[in-house]
This record gives C-alpha cells, structure tokens and sequence, in this order.
C-alpha cells in the first residue's frame, strides 16, 4: 500500500504544497470556492481505471465471454453514461429515471438490463418498446405482465430471472438479499425458482435466457460469492435435466465492499472475480452445461472511492465533557446513509490536509432533525468556520440517494481529470425547489 493509500482511503487524492487536498490535480479548496459548496466531486480517471480492472478481469478469467454492468442505482446521470460506454461497459437499470436517462444519454439498449422488484406496467411497456435487451423478472405477477405485453408489442422478450440462492452474506441486514427472507426475486429452498421457470417456459412471448443473483452489499468475503455461483450453476443444471431450458447467461450480481474508513479491507476486485470463476468452470464440468455467458453488476466500487463531498464549516458547539459538534452546510439531504445504516466514513480538512488530527468531533448536517449526521466521532485538526471539509468515498449512493428535505436544493456534481474540472450535473436552484408545485 502505497503512503497515499495509507494516508487517504481512496488512492486518488493527495496534498500539495500549499497542504490543501488534492483530488485528479484539482485543488479542492478552489474546487470549493469556484463551485460552491456542498459539492460533488468525482475523479474520471479513477473511474476509468476501475472499469478497466472488471472489464479486463473478465475478459481474462472468462475468455472474453461477459460483460460488465455498471450498477446504475450507485449514481445515475447521463454523465456517468457516457463513461461507462466508453468503457464498453453495459448498465444494469431499477427504474423507468434510469432507463429514461440512459435513453437521453445514447446508451445502446442491447446493453441494458432492466432490474426491480416491482416495475410498473408502464416501465415494462416502456423497456419493450426501446428493445431493451433483457428484463430481469421477479415474480410471477410480472411475468405474465410482460408476456402480455411484449405479445401486444409482437416481440419475443429475453428475460432473466432474479433468483434467492439462500446465501447468507455478512453485511448490514437492509442490504443483505440473497436470503430466503428478501422482497426481492424468487426462492430456490420452497420451489418457486424452479416453478417460475417452468411457467415461463409455457409462454410463447419471453425466452428465458439467463438466471441471476444478488447476495448484498459491501462484502469482503469472497466465499459467498462462491458459495453462490455453485448454487447458481447446481440450478442452471437442473432447469437443463427437467425442463429442457440451457442457460445461456449467468448473472451474479454485485456487491463488492470498498474502503469507507481506514480499518476496511477489502478484497482486489480481479480476486473476487478469478476465484468465482474457478468455481463456474469446476462446475459446468460438474453438471454437464455449457458455460455461461458472465455478468456481474459493479456499481459501489467503480464510482464511490472515485467521489468526495466538500461542504463549508459552519457552526461549531463544544458542550464540555458530551461532545463537539462540527455543523457544515450540508447533511442527511445529500447523504443520508448514516441515518438509514449508520455508515461510517472518512474526511479531511480539505485546507490543511496534513494537519495533526489532535480534536475529536462529530460531523452534523443543517436539517432539522437530531440524527442528521455525517460523521461520529472523528478525529480531526482543529476546525474553525470557513474551514473546507471533504467526506470521503461518498461517489455512490450520496448523489442518487439525495433529497430535498427541509427544502434544500441538491449539489451539483463536478468532474475532474487531469488538472481540468466541470459541472456535469447542476446545482438546484429555489426555483427548481418549487417548479412543480401548483
């Protein structure tokens, strides 16, 4: 590990000489001062490089034979689109916003793979009509949904089904889905998995072309991901001796964990990978299978490391013997993961970034709630008001997950790469606040 990497829970930032932050040779306290604050910041060529790992992992371990999607749910925007295109990456898609965005954004549709526990009639109308290339459906109810549709379209639909392998994997319980117990997909132990398939293959406008799981996020483990690849293909090969049904594609989901804070360790993401694949191989031998085609869904880990958040202090209370409380000019509205999972990250004084870390505070947001939180008891150098702070790893599930609660309009995002930084996503304004409102 490198004294950046020691230094910093994201590879990309640095110090320079003025000790300020450094993030893809921005300066982050003129980041701050050019854009506004609170502020996303997400580093391009971190990006790109962490595409490249996966893809190129794939293409190693598989032969070529998979495709990366990138998890569109960790942050959505045509911006992030067009990157990953660029990448040669598919995207995987939750709702008719996203797949609405990735139409704006000229994403190819055979790339795209529409996820979700409950899609309204008009999002599956909504993905046959733009040739999506594949649904991935959860239940019984949308299947024949989108049978009827895609009969009314005349069109033979590739579909995926979203199957609950039974893996427990060891993360927050609210991100934890691949148990029996998950309103998502179907289970494996009670027989709808096997039943589900058997139905579709009676109806003359889907085809099933693949099976796919999901155990959770942020895992450091890479033995559930095994112990879920091998329960997967065991499947693929009995839908192959009962029912006929070759799998052709296998879809294994995402959820690697990342570093939020200094004590995360996690796995190098082409391990992950490489060790899954031994697993596919030895089994398909097993069972007799072709071997599938690969997917897997990155999301967290390609844009997160990759993003910081800059905010201003502002008011400070030093209630003796309790606690310190650093407020800055953002909070729960622009990252709300600690109040849903109490999330821990990482920050920085942005404008002495190699300061000694002698105080220790809590990081609050500005809304009117006592749980808007950042950050529990970190320590920092000692903050004054104006200070410049950066919150780390925030370039997923912050953006995308933002709110207007207590009306406070959303930050703009801004990329950077190479010394150059620019607004990909604007800044709300009062006026966007109210635009609706009749």
């Amino acid at each position: 590990m490198s004294v950046t990497e020691r230094m910093f829970v994201s590879k990309n930032l640095s110090v320079n000489e003025k000790g300020h932050l450094v993030i893809g040779k921005n300066d982050t306290v003129e980041l701050a001062e050019k854009f506004g604050t609170p502020l996303y910041v997400v580093d391009e060529e971190l990006v790109r490089e962490n595409c490249r790992v996966y893809k190129n992992a794939m293409d190693k371990y598989y032969g070529g034979r998979g495709l990366v999607l990138y998890a569109s749910k960790a942050f959505c925007a045509k911006y992030i689109y067009r990157v990953v295109k660029e990448e040669g990456l598919g995207i995987d898609v939750v709702s008719g916003g996203e797949l609405y965005t990735a139409l704006k954004a000229d994403f190819p549709m055979d790339k795209v793979y529409f996820h979700g526990n409950n899609k309204t009639v008009g999002e599956l109308e909504m993905a046959v009509e733009n040739g999506v290339g594949n649904i991935i459906v959860d239940n019984i109810y949308e299947l024949e949904r989108l049978n009827e549709i895609a009969k009314a379209h005349g069109v033979v639909q590739d579909i995926m089904f979203r199957i609950k392998p039974g893996v427990d994997a060891h993360t927050h319980s609210f991100i934890r889905t691949g148990q029996i117990d998950s309103k998502f997909g179907v289970a494996l132990e009670n027989g709808e998995a096997f039943e589900i398939c058997k139905r579709a293959s009676e109806m003359p406008n889907v085809r099933v072309n693949g099976i796919h799981c999901h155990i959770g996020s942020q895992i450091f483990d890479i033995e559930p991901f095994c112990e879920a690849a091998e329960i997967m293909m065991n499947f693929a090969g009995d839908i192959k001796d009962e029912l006929g049904i070759e799998i052709e594609k296998l879809n294994l989901g995402g959820g690697y964990g990342i570093r939020y804070t200094p004590q995360d360790d996690p796995v190098p993401y082409d391990d992950y990978i490489k060790h899954v694949s031994e697993v596919v191989k030895a089994a398909a031998r097993k069972r007799g299978v072709k071997l599938p085609f690969i997917l897997m869904e990155p999301g967290r880990s390609i844009i997160a490391p990759a993003g910081i958040t800059l905010y201003t202090v502002g008011g400070i209370k030093d209630i003796k013997n309790v606690r310190k409380y650093v407020s800055v000019d953002g909070g729960m509205g622009d990252n709300p993961r600690y109040i849903l999972y109490e999330s821990e990250y990482d920050a920085v004084a942005a404008n002495k970034a190699d300061a000694p870390k002698t105080e220790k505070v809590t990081i609050a947001g500005k809304c009117c709630e006592s749980g808007d939180l950042l950050i529990k008891d970190i320590m920092l150098p000692e903050l004054h008001v104006g200070d410049t702070l950066a919150v780390l790893a925030t370039g997923a599930y912050n953006y995308s997950m933002a709110s207007n609660y207590n009306r406070i309009p959303r930050p703009a995002v801004a990329a950077v790469s190479d010394g150059k930084a620019e607004i990909v996503v604007k800044r709300e304004s009062y006026e966007d606040l109210i635009r609706n409102d009749l």
